[in-house]
């Protein structure tokens, strides 16, 4: 089959069969009809049995493409009386791969009960029976050494003989009534003595060789067969039909087809997907795609797989059409499992570079100041469109994928990315508008707080609505972009709202935890400075009580503002009047008498009228804090009384009048001895400025201050380095006084002079000494 390329053929080709009996010139028919080299008899050496077998040929000039079988001859003594099961083998397997079988009968024979031709014909009947639908078969009589009596008169002779043999021949069932032109188409020709008339014998087999062209054409020998084997599938055919007769089995024709055109079928298929596999353009197709998309994927992968089922069907054409469209559905399956990781890839490549695109094209429209919605239906529009137009062109054809389930993914994740921008921009709106009312709030609320008075509250409430007010209206404002429900924008609205109380109530509770820091320095500020905020000078004239209660009050109005968060117009409270009464008001004198009576209005956890969730300073705490709040400002008041009790001590130096006037009385002797001695009245002063010196150079005052017994000790310690170092200092200045002046002869007058300036260089010296000693002795002070 190879060698004569009959698979080429496709059902364009015939096959033609000859049988008869054994030396009956079957070969040499073959030989000079189909111009064949089959073996031929050598009648000088005998008559004896030559082909042996089945032998097979293809003919030589004839159209379409015919194959002829040399079957063994029949009724031979080599296979013996009792051996004919070839004979029904091998005319079986004529009849089921011929279209024209040759019956090659002898001339005399015809009109006899027991000629040759007679069991022929009942083994030809008899096997047609064992085909279940047999194919119809051209049976070709064809008379041999033909006598004088005219074709005419043989033929219904003849034809006669064929019916009554296809009558007596049992039949199954089926086939009971069945005609033999159902089966058969009978032909009878006849030729002349090919060793007697061989002219005359080469002459009619020209003529006969002319009806065997185009035989399968319609009104040829074969032009009306039924159920033809492709030639592609002939030689499995015919091996598997063999296989059959040789055991003994029924022959079903039809299943027999079937069953070819399955096993050429899916070879066929197999030899398709193998060469796909194979091929260069899909390898390099399937490599390329795996890392990036390509242009025309859908264009090219169509164009191999129409290819590849093009050649299919063009091989296959002519099996069992239900046969061929399942093999082919299965080889389309095949192919379709082996192309479609590619396909997903590519159009995981599609749906990767469009979402890409996606992200780009929005961050672009938000840039430019789009509306968020806006964007991002204009945006999700323009990428679905886009992606759909992708598909296109990697979509193969035959398939009729569906892409719906990536293109939801991709809806997906453009609505998942749209969804994070979102909740990012949105994040980082209300994250500008919370910084923008921290900013706007903690500063003022703190300061507010700082300088607590009657109207910090409402001044506080008053900031918080304004600015709350503010920052939700452009808030609000910003959220019209994005297209959202009005219960979730209400919701957004809200939460900055409550961000904003948060704000300031999350002040008011850092501050609320550093009250103390600032009552104490309230009490400083208003204790420490008078009312032009200068420093308050301790001068004894000060009522340092008033003061100390002013302060404290003060400080207690602080802590009152802080024990309790009052946002809302209706918080009434009465806590600083509570504070008041409890640790301002109330005689010390007298409470451990009223403690047995009275309940403390300050032994609570809560204040009347003030939610828990209000409350920054419970009574218990303002209490604690009171009383530490006292302690440590009560070292400040102490340090005030001591201040102003030394400088009343520094300021009365005079004694007292009646003294003054006792001294006047008493001294007046002393007086006037004064006046009349002038030189007594240089001594004082000398003594008066020498004892100042000693004053203003001891520190006296400043000695006595912590006691009288310290002072003295102290000043005994002091006292006589404190002469020696005068005492050197007036030595020095006399030493200097005699280098500058020049020696000369004193005369009275100088001697005067100089008796004079003594008492005046001795004054200027304490003097020096004094004023040194009152400049030195603010420092020792300091």
């Amino acid at each position: 089959m190879k060698e004569v390329k009959l698979a080429e053929c496709g059902l364009s080709y015939a096959v033609v069969s000859i049988m008869g009996p054994q030396s009956s010139g079957k070969s040499t028919l073959l030989n000079n009809l189909f111009g064949t080299n089959f073996r031929e008899m050598d009648a000088f050496k005998g008559r004896s049995q030559t082909t042996k077998g089945i032998w097979m040929a293809r003919c030589n000039g004839i159209e379409p493409c015919t194959l002829v079988m040399d079957l063994e001859g029949t009724d031979g003594r080599e296979r013996g009386e009792d051996d004919t099961a070839f004979e029904k083998q091998s005319a079986l397997f004529a009849l089921a791969v011929s279209d024209i079988v040759l019956i090659n009968m002898w001339c005399h024979d015809i009109g006899r009960e027991q000629a040759a031709n007679k069991p022929l014909l009942k083994t030809v009947f008899q096997v047609m029976m064992r085909l279940f639908s047999p194919r119809k078969t051209t049976l070709l009589f064809v008379i041999r050494d033909k006598t004088r009596t005219p074709l005419e008169n043989l033929e219904p002779v003849l034809r006669e003989d064929i019916q009554k043999i296809w009558d007596s021949v049992p039949k199954p069932q089926a086939h009971k009534e069945t005609p033999l032109s159902e089966f058969f188409n009978v032909e009878v020709v006849a030729l002349s003595s090919f060793e007697e008339k061989e002219e005359q014998f080469r002459e009619q087999v020209a003529s006969l060789r002319q009806r065997f062209h185009h035989s399968i054409a319609p009104g040829g020998l074969a032009g009306d067969r039924r159920g033809v084997v492709p030639a592609s599938g002939f030689s499995f055919s015919s091996e598997q039909i063999w296989k059959v007769i040789k055991e003994n089995k029924d022959l079903d024709l039809p299943a027999h087809k079937v069953m070819v055109a399955t096993v050429r079928c899916e070879e066929i298929a197999n030899e398709k997907y193998a060469s796909f596999v194979a091929n260069e353009d899909w390898c390099q197709l399937e490599e390329a795609v795996q890392s990036g998309p390509i242009p025309g994927f859908g264009k090219k992968l169509n164009s191999l797989l129409d290819t590849y089922l093009s050649e299919y069907d063009a091989e296959a054409t002519y099996f069992d059409e239900g046969v061929r469209s399942s093999k082919q559905k299965q080889l389309q399956e095949k192919l379709f499992q082996l192309v479609q990781p590619a396909f997903q890839s590519a159009l995981g490549h599609v749906r990767s570079g469009t979402l890409d695109k996606f992200k780009e094209a929005f961050d672009k429209a938000l840039n430019r100041g789009e509306g968020f919605s806006v964007a991002a239906n204009n945006c999700i529009e323009s990428c679905m469109a886009q992606f759909d137009e992708a598909c296109a062109d990697v979509v193969i054809e035959q398939t009729n994928w569906d892409t719906t389930k990536v293109r939801e993914k991709l809806r997906r994740d453009v609505d998942a990315h749209v969804a994070t921008v979102r909740a990012t921009m949105i994040s980082e709106l209300t994250s500008k508008y919370e910084e923008k009312l921290k900013t706007a709030l903690s500063g003022p609320v703190e300061a507010l707080l700082d300088g607590a008075n009657s109207e910090t509250w409402p001044s506080i409430r008053n900031l918080l609505r304004r600015e709350a007010q503010s920052a939700v209206s452009e808030f609000s404002a910003a959220l019209d972009g994005f297209d959202m429900d009005e219960e979730t924008r209400q919701k957004m609205i809200l939460s900055l709202e409550d961000h904003a109380r948060g704000l300031v109530e999350g002040k008011a509770k850092e501050e609320a935890g550093r009250v103390l820091i600032r009552m104490k320095d309230r009490f400083t500020t208003l204790f420490s400075h008078d009312s032009d905020s200068m420093p308050r000078v301790w001068t004894g004239k000060e009522d340092i009580r008033a003061i100390t209660k002013t302060a404290r009050s003060a400080s207690l109005k602080l802590l009152a503002v802080m024990a309790a968060v009052r946002l809302d117009d209706d918080d009434t409270d009465n806590i600083e009047k509570v504070l008041s009464v409890a640790l301002v008001d109330s005689p010390s004198g007298s409470a451990a008498t009223k403690s047995i009576t009275m309940v403390d209005p300050l032994a609570s956890s809560s204040w009347e009228q003030v939610s828990s969730s209000k409350t920054l300073i419970t009574p218990v705490q303002c209490k604690s804090l009171w009383r530490q709040f006292k302690t440590e400002t009560e070292y400040s008041v102490s340090q005030a009384i001591s201040a102003q009790e030394a400088s009343k001590r520094n300021n009365n130096w005079l004694p007292p009048p009646w003294a003054i006037v006792a001294l006047v009385v008493l001294g007046f002797n002393e007086f006037m001895t004064l006046l009349r001695n002038p030189l007594y009245l240089g001594v004082i002063f000398v003594g008066y400025l020498l004892i100042k010196a000693l004053w203003v150079q001891l520190d006296v005052s400043g000695e006595f201050r912590n006691g009288a017994l310290p002072g003295i000790i102290s000043l005994s310690s002091k006292f006589l380095p404190t002469i020696m170092n005068i005492m050197k200092k007036l030595a020095e200045e006399g030493q200097n006084t005699t280098v500058n002046n020049p020696q000369r002869t004193p005369s009275k007058n100088s001697y005067n002079d100089g008796r004079r300036a003594a008492p005046s260089s001795a004054s200027s010296n304490l003097t020096s000494l004094d004023n040194g000693a009152e400049q030195e002795s603010p420092l020792k002070d300091d």
